[in-house]
């Protein structure tokens, strides 16, 4: 980590619910995100829990944050479950209270659906499960766990095993908490995007136009001026990328082109990989990359480090 941090790298995540780090101690990570102080780093983190003990978690992320006396960000905040349908309400109060007196930020991602790797323990309360990929069983990617338990005859947890290392959406999380959550003063815009995954989720090539068309201009969530400025000007300030984020002399001519009546997600389940509709142009340190549908085949970007200029 201090390797890293000298380096000029911007933070430390993790990712305390999976096999490779659930064991890990508080104290522990405490202990390591402790040395983010010295140089400002920010500490980024997938909770231990984003279910039944969604608070404890959260409780656990701003601890750890306060005893490193660092800023925190709750990477792709969610109530996982039906059990946890509306908790959202608690989380953001806990949250809210905790921001009058620390450094605290969060981000999501405009879907009902989470996808990682397919784990059976992460399938508990979730009514349905699609296959991204599996390396024994490419043929079963883009479809449904108990479609393919009732094809093998056996159960849903037999299946997830045998179509291990696989990759999984998981169909758990309530419309009214994530517009509560997409609705928080500040909550920046992620997509999480898996590219290597052979049946992505639709969050990959949709995730910022779903935001603009959907639940900006159509469902009026917040303005497109918000909408933009939580994709741009919130996440360059959180993160500390100097001259980014902003439309500005001096600045970096990042820049998206989009028509505000037509942009929207195309992307779905079922077909994701579909571009979006609506986007013009895109610039990147002032060269056009996209243009008419279709890559530049331009590579003009930059590698960031903290505190300065790419």
């Amino acid at each position: 980590l201090d390797e890293a941090l000298a380096a000029g790298a911007i933070g430390f995540s993790t990712g305390l619910a999976y096999p490779t780090a659930i064991d890990a101690p508080a104290a522990e990570v405490t202990a390591l995100v402790k040395r983010l102080e010295a140089v400002g780093g920010v500490y980024t983190t997938h909770m231990r829990d984003e279910g039944d003990h969604v608070i404890e978690s959260i409780e656990e992320t701003l601890e750890t944050a306060r005893q490193a006396g660092v800023r925190v960000v709750i990477s792709h905040h969610k109530c996982s479950g039906q059990r946890n349908f509306g908790r959202s309400r608690e989380t953001l109060a806990l949250i809210e209270a905790a921001q009058r007196g620390q450094d605290v930020h969060l981000d999501v991602y405009p879907y009902t659906a989470s996808s990682t790797v397919l784990l059976p323990s992460f399938m508990d309360d979730c009514p349905r499960v699609l296959i991204t990929w599996s390396e024994p069983h490419p043929e079963q990617a883009g479809r449904d766990l108990g479609d393919i338990a009732d094809d093998w005859r056996c159960s849903w947890e037999e299946a997830a095993t045998r179509l291990l290392p696989a990759g999984a959406i998981y169909f758990q999380m309530d419309e009214d908490d994530l517009r509560r959550i997409i609705s928080f003063p500040n909550t920046m815009i992620g997509s999480d995007g898996l590219p290597h995954d052979e049946k992505p989720h639709p969050r990959l090539w949709g995730t910022f136009p779903r935001v603009l068309g959907h639940y900006s201009r159509d469902v009026c969530l917040f303005s497109l001026e918000e909408a933009v400025h939580r994709m741009t000007g919130v996440t360059a300030n959180v993160f500390g990328i100097k001259d980014r984020g902003t439309l500005r002399s001096g600045a970096y001519a990042d820049i998206t082109l989009f028509d505000e009546d037509t942009v929207i997600d195309v992307a779905d389940y079922t077909q994701p990989k579909r571009p979006a509709t609506g986007i013009e142009l895109v610039m990147v340190n002032g060269r056009t990359v996209w243009r008419q549908g279709e890559w530049t085949g331009n590579r003009p970007g930059r590698l960031h480090r903290r505190g300065g200029a790419p």
